[in-house]
């Protein structure tokens, strides 16, 4: 009897030790998981720390720095390359906008004067193809500054319905051109929000654009009592792959009409930063563009 008690004795402090080694392991893991969630949110330079003693506990933290100050080298070298990037590209957007006015200038003169049937076509192709290369030029410019610059937006009290409404009169003249007479639907309740109006009334103008280079020639532009907007139109040119990729820079299709790659870009920026959401989507021939504020 006494042999089976020191036995007993002896499992029950094992079980104890191991016990409070799983405990221990348990801390150390969420310990390791905490903050190495905080340091891939927050860009710091502390390492990842933790109060067990156990090796492999340890040596996982050790390699786990190892990838984190990989990973801290990287980011400063990306954030590095897209700051000099971006703050070319705004020199060089900067650099062409004198000389390409100048250009403009000396071609509208030149329509002025007398022409063979030939010249005409050519000068036609070359006021077309400068016109072009100066709104590629502008978006370059805004794009650049609006992601290079920090987050200064004005924010005021803002009446979605008014805005909306303000936007799609500012592109009447481009909707007919296109014959696109576009339906809108809105609430009789004034639909209000805090936002940078500047903001929001060049987010509609870039997502009304897209609807001019990509549509069939119709428009539907609702605005829910949730502040949800959508605009929506037939787009047959258009594929799920091609839709799911129109909010990235610099990418255009064939179906686009002189399209820079950078309207919806630039939208989706403008709503991020005020911690809004636009998604677009795709089905049965019809593109849509959604926006929550």
């Amino acid at each position: 009897m006494l042999w089976l008690g020191i036995l007993c004795g002896v499992l029950v402090i094992v079980i104890v030790i191991l016990l409070n080694k799983i405990a221990l392991l348990h801390r150390a893991a969420y310990e390791v998981h905490s903050q190495f969630a905080e340091k891939l949110e927050h860009d710091t330079n502390t390492l990842i720390v933790i109060s067990t003693r156990d090796r492999y506990m340890r040596r996982l933290a050790e390699e786990i720095n190892v990838q984190l100050r990989d990973l801290r080298t990287e980011r400063r070298r990306f954030q590095q390359g897209d700051f000099e990037l971006k703050e070319a590209v705004t020199n060089i957007s900067h650099d062409l906008r004198t000389p390409l006015t100048a250009i403009c200038g000396y071609l509208d003169l030149l329509e002025q004067e007398e022409k063979s049937e030939a010249a005409e076509r050519y000068l036609a192709v070359i006021k077309e193809r400068s016109e072009v290369l100066k709104q590629l030029t502008e978006e370059l410019f805004r794009y650049t500054v609006i992601t290079s610059a920090p987050n200064d937006s004005s924010y005021e009290d803002i009446i979605l319905n008014h805005v909306l409404e303000e936007s799609i009169s500012a592109y009447y003249a481009a909707l007919k051109g296109s014959r696109i007479v576009p339906e809108i639907t809105m609430p009789d309740e004034k639909i209000r929000r805090r936002l940078d109006k500047k903001a929001v009334s060049r987010i509609f103008g870039n997502i009304i654009s897209n609807a001019i280079k990509y549509s069939d020639g119709d428009l539907r532009i609702t605005l829910q009592e949730d502040g949800e907007i959508i605009f929506s139109n037939h787009a047959s040119r258009l594929n799920e792959v091609q839709v799911g990729r129109l909010f990235d820079r610099f990418y255009t299709v064939e179906a686009a009409d002189k399209s820079t790659g950078l309207g919806l870009s630039i939208a989706k920026i403008l709503m991020e930063q005020m911690q809004g959401k636009i998604t677009a989507r795709y089905a049965g021939g019809v593109l849509s563009i959604h926006l929550k504020f």
